[in-house]
């Protein structure tokens, strides 16, 4: 069984219609409507053994990397940390200085974005670490930016650059786009985000499935990371469209507001247009400087039982 295809059955599975329920299942975060304001809340795992190494890493980083990958959640959907829960199930044999390694690795993150945790649950087994963290965040005078918010003609772009992430230790050390998205949002008419934590090619797949648009990428365009490149198998291309764990942003918005982006570079991170969105008929596509074109199969990282 694929995760994809469970998500999608969950999803089919409705739970009753509420004024409380604003966006459900299938965005980066769900929004409900509380007390006036939009309420944005996320949860995410981590494991031992898939999303880090706990012998080679260390607690700290394991600790941290759980924080700031649910934060990015939020940064996907342009949200303002509030706080968080977490629920941590610790191996038999695991150190008091672990445990307190792994809280100084979330709080380094939580600090760092004012949101502090404010509970959780603590438990032991016989099997690998595992990490849950919940966050809950408020639009902050901000309308959330959904996935199903593209139309046909916009431009995409990227933040940073993609690709070998795991290779090094940027996947347990990267920034959340938090300030990225909310300045994006404020300013520009983004149609949709995304975080690429999957693949660019997978999310983007995500992407255009939630909008019901085709797109085109770039080939060359697209911004590949020095970890990419040296002793793969696979170009720098696909390692960027594949590998999956940069935790960089994804959207779309208007081609002239793109240009201007690009041409300004207002946040600090570099900005990339890697292509367009075009009618969904058209699929989604990769263009090569020669002209070529071929399918751009959604490939990234999949749990997958």
């Amino acid at each position: 069984m694929k995760e994809r295809e469970f998500i999608d059955w969950i999803r089919s599975q409705r739970e009753g219609d509420s004024a409380v329920v604003v966006v459900g299942p299938g965005d980066d975060c769900a929004v409900l409507a509380c007390g006036g304001e939009k309420l944005l809340v996320s949860t995410d795992q981590l494991l031992d053994g898939v999303h880090f190494d706990l012998k080679r890493d260390g607690a700290e980083a394991a600790g941290r990397k759980a924080m700031a990958r649910a934060l990015s959640d939020l940064a996907a959907m342009a949200a303002k940390p509030l706080a968080a829960v977490a629920t941590v199930t610790l191996p038999k044999g695991f150190t008091r200085a672990d445990a307190e390694a792994l809280y100084r690795g979330r709080r380094s993150v939580s600090d760092a974005f004012a949101c502090p945790m404010v509970g959780g649950d603590v438990g032991s087994w016989s099997g690998p670490l595992a990490i849950g963290v919940t966050v809950f965040g408020t639009s902050g005078g901000v309308k959330p930016i959904l996935r199903s918010g593209a139309i046909a003609g916009e431009a995409l772009c990227v933040t940073g650059r993609l690709g070998g992430s795991w290779r090094t230790d940027r996947h347990l050390k990267f920034s959340p786009r938090i300030v990225e998205a909310r300045k994006l949002a404020a300013k520009y008419h983004v149609g949709a985000m995304i975080d690429i934590s999957d693949g660019l090619a997978l999310d983007l797949w995500r992407l255009c499935e939630a909008s019901g648009v085709g797109a085109e990428v770039q080939a060359q365009a697209v911004p590949c990371h020095d970890d990419a490149v040296a002793g793969r198998k696979i170009t720098p291309l696909q390692a960027a469209l594949g590998d999956g764990e940069d935790y960089e942003l994804l959207f779309t918005l208007p081609a002239d507001q793109a240009e201007e982006l690009c041409r300004t570079q207002p946040l600090g991170t570099p900005i990339t247009r890697i292509g367009q969105t075009v009618n969904p008929d058209a699929g989604v596509m990769l263009v090569h400087p020669e002209g070529k074109r071929e399918k751009l199969e959604p490939a990234g990282w999949e749990h997958e039982t």
